[in-house]
């Protein structure tokens, strides 16, 4: 026991700062009581950030259909097809590449269900295997809270603060004191003994993911606290959420705008009730002159919540091809109403918009996934590294 808690001391040495030795401390306790959460958190995430390829993958025979040169089946068409069987159709999926097949979202005896549809030969193409779906919900509530609820959520979050911690102090310990000693930090000395092999795998990595790994966990903690949500949006230029209830007596009314758009949707459900509704085609045109690019598009048809016709497409007509949404609503008439494009959103709005995106990787698509899997593996390797760095210091002691 005496050699165990040496090996989490160790006097400060000669000519090293106050700082650098605090962090070593700092980074040595912490790192081993995270270890296991950081290496759980990590895997999880690296599992997780290919889910939507594993599911279409394992949906292939639905999701993936033969482009032919017959006409393609307009969304009027498709709903007179789902009427006449009984279903309700609620929403539609359009994607980008003309080698998918459309997701029609449906109501059957009052039950939500949707298919893959084939629109060359109007084909339902049944639903989405649940096996792939259900591996993919366990990865997750491991990843979000330890399958453990609540108290699992809290474990993670310490962990994942403490992380954020180490990462910090890590940067701290690997900056040289000389310029002269910034390749050796920059490098693994493969040739060398495996200690110094391990050693190196955990300064280099480390220093090279450090930004990506920072802000995969800061985004993770944005769900996580409501504290750090509410400093995010602060600092992005957003107002608290603790102080919108205290702000409804000024002229800028966090609620005003919600309550005045709910009175125009009671208002239109009202009017509107006994108009004939514009047709989906109809629609996906008006929304095609406010949003005139081709993208991924999802529309929702008026329903008891929301009497309006909403239709996102996904934006990537930008510098690094991220995929941002841009919204426009009509009524059930075809009126237009609203239009938000995602450029024009504060900063905070855009950041809260994106959380969930930045955080898997999905920004960006296949490119940006495939770089957070490759950063989320190093993250896993860090805890590794690191232990056996203080396993080894450990051995000598005894």
């Amino acid at each position: 026991m005496k050699t165990l808690f040496k090996s989490l001391y160790r006097k400060r040495r000669k000519n090293e700062s106050v700082i650098k030795y605090i962090m070593w401390i700092i980074h040595l306790w912490l790192g081993l009581l995270s270890s296991i959460v950081v290496f759980v958190m990590c895997l999880s995430g690296c599992l997780y950030s290919f889910k939507n390829q594993i599911i279409d993958f394992s949906n292939r025979d639905k999701v993936y259909i033969s482009s032919t040169s017959r006409q393609v089946r307009t969304p009027d068409q498709i709903q007179t097809e789902f009427f006449k069987q009984g279903k309700v159709v609620t929403s539609l999926l359009i994607p980008y590449d003309t080698g998918r097949s459309y997701v029609i979202g449906y109501k059957e005896n009052n039950v939500d269900k949707s298919t893959y549809y084939n629109q060359y030969t109007g084909q339902a193409l049944g639903q989405e295997d649940v096996g792939s779906g259900k591996f993919f919900d366990v990865v997750l509530d491991i990843h979000r809270n330890l399958m453990m609820g609540n108290a699992g959520r809290q474990i993670l979050g310490a962990g994942v603060l403490m992380f954020c911690v180490l990462l910090i102090s890590g940067l701290i310990l690997w900056l040289p004191k000389k310029l002269k000693f910034l390749k050796q930090g920059l490098t693994v000395m493969f040739k060398a003994k495996f200690q110094r092999v391990n050693y190196d795998l955990h300064n280099t990595l480390g220093f090279y993911t450090f930004l990506m790994l920072f802000f995969i966990a800061v985004t993770g903690l944005y769900v996580t606290y409501p504290w750090v949500k509410n400093g995010l949006i602060v600092s992005l230029g957003g107002t608290s959420i603790d102080n919108i209830s205290k702000d409804t007596d000024s002229g800028d009314d966090a609620f005003g705008g919600l309550l005045e758009d709910m009175l125009e949707k009671q208002n239109e459900k009202k009017n509107l009730k006994d108009s004939e509704s514009a047709s989906i085609d109809k629609i996906l045109k008006l929304a095609d002159q406010h949003l005139p690019y081709r993208a991924v598009t999802s529309i929702e048809l008026p329903n008891k919540d929301n009497p309006r016709y909403v239709v996102i497409k996904t934006n990537t007509q930008n510098l690094l091809g991220m995929m941002l949404p841009d919204e426009v609503t009509f009524d059930k008439t075809g009126v237009f109403k609203t239009k938000e494009l995602f450029s024009n959103k504060p900063l905070n709005k855009q950041f809260t918009s994106l959380a969930k995106p930045l955080h898997t990787g999905e920004i960006m698509g296949l490119p940006s996934i495939i770089l957070y899997f490759i950063v989320s593996l190093i993250g896993c390797s860090l805890p590794i590294t690191g232990f056996l760095i203080w396993w080894h210091r450990f051995r000598k002691m005894k």
